[in-house]
């Protein structure tokens, strides 16, 4: 399955299974949305700091994500808002961390960029590029110690492919066979670097399979191939064969960041990405199939609505961290012996007690 990638385009995807493209349709629109409705809030200072938004990759989360299970884990990106969602955290406990309240699923200290949730074993975004590959490699490890079925899931962008954490992860895991899927979601753009910029091999699967790892290229902005081509590496990676490395050729129609001017692309080129917008195509194809009417898609939307309309809510009456507990996580309870030290002691204090 290694070397020269290829990629399907949506209309030949075929439409096997029409409840499950609706889902797939739902899921999509509710990150779009959600999204969309972080830039206003952005703009009008209701979540501070930066911020980088999923529009135009969000069938590369909804395709993969589908082929887990519960107890699978997740790791992802500073660009995760859409996967947390994706995984099953509520709207309202990603809010409320992005408005930094007490309620948000990092108790208001991790931000967007950090988003955690064990209980759907979301092993967190990560704000440093490749920094959540060896966690990954990590986590698959220890699966593969205790004797656990358990699939890793590693999503990041292209630019992480030029980090050495990324040679390391690939290798030990190639090394050790871990249950772990490298996901690659590819957007052309390291920050404002162009691939064939910080890449000598745009061919990011041929690269990656000279790890000696299954690897191939999938349409990202078509979500039945993402899922299929996830389903099948998922599958195989469960199964015993070792790591497997997945790219998903996508596209993000907005800025890097809040803070990006785009002087890097033409807006000609984002129009013509826009043109294949993973949304709309796979609504078109549930409408030429009638299996997709305006009434289905405007309860999508409303329900969609509604769901973030309650999430905002939640976050704007919830409260901040108190003050008292500011320094909460931060350090040892003093009282706290470990292994018989005292950390409160200094070293002339012990003396005497010793001699």
């Amino acid at each position: 399955m290694s070397g020269e990638p290829t990629a399907r385009p949506n209309r030949e995807t075929p439409l096997r299974d029409p409840e499950r493209a609706r889902e797939y349709l739902r899921r999509m629109i509710l990150v779009r949305r959600f999204e969309e409705r972080c830039v206003e809030l952005y703009q009008s200072t209701k979540i501070r700091g930066f911020l980088h938004v999923y529009i135009g990759e969000e069938a590369v989360a909804t395709g993969v994500l589908d082929a887990l299970t519960p107890d699978d884990a997740v790791v992802a990106t500073y660009r995760e808002h859409g996967h947390a969602l994706l995984r099953g955290m509520s709207a309202s406990s990603v809010m409320a961390e992005m408005y930094g309240r007490v309620s948000g699923c990092s108790r208001g200290r991790g931000g967007y960029m950090h988003l955690f949730d064990a209980q759907t074993h979301f092993c967190g975004g990560n704000a440093i590029v490749g920094g959540g590959l060896p966690l990954a490699v990590g986590l698959a490890l220890a699966d593969q110690l205790q004797g656990r079925e358990r699939v890793t899931v590693c999503f990041f962008g292209e630019g992480a492919m030029a980090e050495g954490e990324f040679h390391e992860s690939m290798n030990l895991a190639a090394l050790w066979r871990l249950p772990v899927l490298f996901v690659c979601e590819n957007n052309l753009y390291a920050m404002g670097t162009a691939l064939q910029r910080s890449e000598s091999e745009t061919n990011l699967a041929l690269k990656a399979a000279s790890y000696e790892m299954p690897a191939w290229s999938v349409d990202g902005m078509d979500v039945l191939a993402v899922a299929d081509s996830a389903r099948r590496a998922v599958d195989a990676v469960r199964s015993g064969a070792g790591p497997h490395f997945l790219e998903a050729r996508t596209y993000r129609f907005r800025a890097h960041s809040m803070f990006d001017p785009e002087r890097y692309r033409a807006k000609s080129e984002v129009a013509e990405w826009r043109e294949k917008d993973p949304l709309l195509q796979l609504q078109s194809l549930l409408e030429s199939a009638a299996e997709l009417s305006e009434d289905d898609l405007a309860e999508i939307e409303r329900s969609v609505a509604e769901e973030i309309d309650d999430a905002v809510a939640f976050a704007e009456s919830e409260p901040n961290e108190d003050v008292s507990e500011l320094d909460r996580f931060v350090y040892s309870d003093s009282s706290t012996v470990w292994r018989g030290a005292r950390p409160w002691a200094t070293a002339g204090s012990d003396k005497g007690a010793r001699s």
